[in-house]
């Protein structure tokens, strides 16, 4: 709840905020952050580790580079419990998720108040907890991981890709929230 005044009465009073109450206001917000958000991105979810030392994000800042062998390239916070579990894992997965896995991608970036291990089904495999449902998954191998900028440029090989059966539609990260193309 935000202080403000009460429209009814003209005296101070409490009102409801739906804005995100971290987010700074538009004119502190630095220009590559909002040349960021303006540019559409996938929304994927990378888990990593075994048992008890799973860890998993939610990452739209990623691309393919063909080749022979193709390379994933991702951006991650280096600070992340999912950053420690690449380096001591070397392997993970790369889950692409589709419209109806907003939760999911909430889940996983730390947006909702619980854990996301606990809320999604999983199955163990050998690069990593892989997610139950029909969606692309990409088997990794882990290159290297460098600073650039205030994120780790993650660099993979790709080992295997898991293609979905159905045509899902993708869900993207476009202007601070979760979209579809349609």
């Amino acid at each position: 709840m935000v202080r403000g005044k009460d429209d009814d009465a003209g005296e101070p009073g409490w009102r409801l905020s739906y804005g995100d109450p971290f987010q700074s206001p538009p004119e502190d917000r630095r220009v590559d952050r909002r040349l960021r958000g303006r540019l559409l991105a996938p929304v994927t979810v990378w888990t990593a580790g075994e048992g008890e030392r799973r860890a998993g994000l939610t990452v739209s800042s990623l691309l393919v580079a063909e080749g022979e062998p193709a390379r994933l390239l991702g951006l991650l916070d280096p600070l992340s419990e999912l950053h420690d579990a690449l380096e001591t894992a070397g392997r993970f997965l790369v889950h692409v998720l589709g419209a109806g896995d907003e939760r999911l991608a909430a889940l996983f970036a730390g947006r909702l108040p619980a854990d996301p291990f606990a809320e999604a089904a999983f199955v163990e495999h050998p690069f990593g907890p892989r997610l139950e449902g029909d969606r692309h998954v990409v088997c990794c191998r882990l290159d290297s991981s460098e600073p650039a900028g205030f994120q780790a440029l993650v660099r993979a090989e790709i080992v295997e890709v898991h293609l979905a059966g159905a045509a899902a539609e993708p869900l993207g990260w476009y202007r601070g929230g979760y979209r579809s193309l349609t």
